[in-house]
């Protein structure tokens, strides 16, 4: 339980951070470099991968998109904290177990039973609730954690996919991916410096490096925690999901005054009601 623990807490210091960098205006694209830089170092001195063992067969097409996608949609879970808090950006990330869901139906034909059904319909209900703006708030800015959403749920099928391809161990697999998230990174801050004339500051340099030490510490714990559970992985999945956005929920909205509506508030239970009845309905 302890691995659960320090991954639900490592997630929502993620956030935290982010929601800090606003105050000192950081650059979002040079934290997320850093970020993956640091995360790439622990990576490598905590698995030690072997990347002799990474040829032409692995999946490189998967390592590709995933590599690709990771630091974007980081970019967009940034921009979602900035315009729509932590605690709807955390409950849009998590809700994103949806799109794997849909993905087991629609392209899998895996049969849904009674439970997985009105799970995912109130899970869309809670979505809806969860992003819903204040009345006088004429800005719209739901595309955000629409993106975390989508992406965060895109890179989940990937993922599984990867864990499929048992030739290589997980932990090379995910060094590799994070070695392509780490490049393209950097080339958004090197077009961002030299085209936007953006300045490289030393703040960015220690953002990037609490944020990627808590961020491999969410990935280490959260697979350590599924080891200790391997007779119960739903155990995981549900305490995962529902830790993060009941603890994103309560240091957004003491730590931070975030501001929620009842359709909020409403949006936030369902979404907790939603995980519980996808669980359920893994026994059934």
């Amino acid at each position: 339980m302890l691995f659960l623990v320090l991954s639900i807490l490592c997630s929502v210091i993620v956030g935290v951070i982010f929601k800090i960098t606003r105050k000192y205006n950081g650059n979002p694209t040079q934290i997320v470099a850093l970020n993956y830089v640091t995360a790439l170092a622990l990576c490598y001195f905590t698995y030690s991968p072997n990347l002799a063992e990474v040829n032409a067969n692995a999946p490189w097409n998967i390592y590709i998109a995933i590599g690709v996608l990771l630091p974007f949609v980081f970019l967009s879970l940034v921009a979602s904290i900035k315009h729509m808090g932590i605690v709807k950006t955390d409950a849009a990330q998590r809700l994103s177990l949806f799109i794997p869901i849909l993905a087991a139906w629609l392209i899998f034909k895996e049969e849904f039973n009674t439970y997985k059904v009105i799970g995912i319909v109130i899970g869309f209900l809670a979505l809806l609730f969860i992003l819903r703006k204040q009345s006088g708030n004429t800005q719209n800015k739901w595309f955000f954690p629409a993106a975390v959403l989508i992406g965060f749920g895109v890179i989940d099928i990937l993922f599984k996919q990867i864990a499929l391809y048992t030739t290589l161990p997980y932990p090379t697999s995910l060094f590799v991916v994070f070695c392509i998230s780490c490049a393209v990174a950097i080339l958004i801050s090197i077009y961002e410096v030299a085209v936007k004339k953006v300045k490289l500051e030393p703040k960015n340099l220690i953002f990037g490096v609490l944020v990627g030490v808590f961020n491999f510490g969410n990935i280490l714990f959260y697979l350590k925690a599924h080891k200790a559970f391997a007779d119960n992985p739903s155990t995981v999945f549900a305490g995962m999901n529902m830790g993060v956005i009941i603890l994103g929920s309560l240091v957004g909205l003491l730590f931070f005054k975030e501001k929620l509506s009842k359709i909020n508030f409403i949006g936030i239970f369902l979404a907790l009601i939603s995980i519980i009845l996808i669980v359920i309905s893994q026994f059934n």
